[in-house]
């Protein structure tokens, strides 16, 4: 087991699950992304930010995404966090994650996606429960 924080670099990861003897693959940074921006879209697209839509769009967006991850149909356990705020007023971002876990199995993605008005910070936890 490593230590390692966040990155949103695509990394491949085979891992051989000996249960069903099979190549198991962790989603990649563009799949990932792909998803997410998705997500994104569909839920907010071009709306304006609005604080008392924010917290159904971060709710709809943890949600919609974990699906679609689950969907993916991998041996991986997920874990979501969105960051929805306003644009435009000069406000500062700070994120910062870690993690301690098996470095050759498990991912991490940061996926930054905004409109005119509203920025979103998602993050994601990929942690096999494949055995190998």
């Amino acid at each position: 087991m490593t230590t390692t924080t966040g990155n949103s670099n695509p990394v491949k990861t085979d891992v051989k699950n000996e249960v069903k003897n099979e190549l198991v693959i962790a989603p990649t940074f563009e799949e990932v992304n792909n998803l997410t921006k998705d997500v994104l879209e569909s839920i907010i697209g071009q709306t304006s930010y609005q604080h008392m839509d924010s917290v159904k769009w971060n709710n709809q967006v943890v949600e919609g995404l974990t699906q679609r991850l689950v969907d993916l149909n991998r041996p991986y356990k997920y874990c979501v966090t969105c960051i929805v705020m306003q644009t435009g007023l000069g406000a500062g971002l700070n994120v910062s994650s870690t993690c301690y876990w098996d470095k050759s199995s498990d991912q991490s993605y940061n996926i930054r996606w905004e409109n005119k008005s509203v920025l979103a910070i998602v993050t994601i936890f990929a942690i096999s429960y494949a055995r190998y």
